[in-house]
């Protein structure tokens, strides 16, 4: 499997918000030119959030990002299919779960119901969990410990959802959490665990969603986490920790790691899932920043 080199291409729309490329002046004086490799996105989830849904997504596509969703069932669909948005993922089931017989068949059969809003609104990406999540992000199935048992079952589940993602022509992909602050007990929540999934199915129709927000609470060394990722990337994901808000207000260097995703190849999207830290245009230009090499 190959990297994401190129940005994400749709019928009917060849230039994406968020893939730009910004010329710093006198660079015949040594100044560096300064480029956007990256697609940016940004979840309409969690910024703007005094606004009505339709009105963040303007916001955001005004700025000159891809908008991320979560739950499609909470949304108008005629209004996300009409606002002229370029959409980067929105989560691809509705309820189920990996590692069992009946919760594998609840994710295949509302991934199924998944698939044509996807279509309507033009979003390349379908996330997925280790299990379903409620309200308040809490795994609907706790897990304790994940078993032998249940590896086999999750990776027979992902199996099954590559074959959906061929037959409809869609690509889904598994997003790692975090268990000691967000998501406590959920099962296959390490990046470790996700690459490892990924890789063991290996079909280009499910790829990762690495969060670098969770890998840091859970695991760290964030840039080699990204090396050995790379082959199966669908899209990353950022926030600063502590805190869940915007690059540059806590402890990750993004721009170190935007300066080695760029030498490793990586051309694919990069989304902002973060709550801003004070005025929300101000949270959006420095994520941009911080993903400018």
């Amino acid at each position: 499997m190959q990297a994401e080199i190129a940005g994400d291409m749709l019928p009917g729309r060849s230039n994406l918000p968020g893939s730009r490329v910004s010329t710093t002046p006198n660079t015949s004086k040594g100044i560096r030119e300064m480029t956007q490799p990256f697609t940016l996105a940004v979840c309409a989830e969690m910024v703007f959030c005094s606004l009505p849904m339709a009105e963040r997504i303007k916001r955001i596509t005004e700025l000159g990002f891809s908008v991320e969703i979560w739950d499609w069932t909470k949304h108008d669909i005629d209004m996300l299919e009409q606002s002229g948005a370029t959409f980067s993922s929105m989560t691809g089931y509705v309820t189920g779960a990996l590692a069992d017989d009946a919760g594998a068949d609840e994710l295949i059969e509302t991934a199924k119901k998944s698939i044509p809003v996807a279509k309507r609104i033009g979003c390349p990406r379908l996330n997925l969990h280790g299990t379903g999540l409620d309200g308040q992000g809490l795994p609907i199935k706790k897990s304790e410990a994940v078993t032998g048992e249940m590896w086999l079952k999750a990776q027979d589940t992902l199996n099954r959802i590559a074959d959906l993602g061929e037959q409809e022509g869609v690509t889904f992909i598994l997003e790692n959490l975090n268990t000691a602050v967000d998501h406590p007990k959920t099962p296959f929540a390490k990046a470790a665990d996700t690459i490892a999934l990924v890789a063991a199915v290996d079909r280009p129709s499910l790829k990762l969603n690495l969060d670098l927000y969770h890998a840091q609470i859970g695991e760290g060394n964030l840039i080699e986490l990204c090396e050995q990722a790379l082959p199966y990337l669908g899209e990353i994901q950022v926030a600063d920790v502590p805190g869940r808000k915007e690059p540059g207000t806590g402890e990750i260097n993004y721009p170190a790691v935007a300066k080695a995703l760029d030498e490793m190849g990586y051309r694919g999207t990069v989304g902002m899932e973060a709550w801003a830290s004070g005025n929300d245009e101000l949270a959006l230009q420095r994520f941009r920043e911080a993903f400018t090499v």
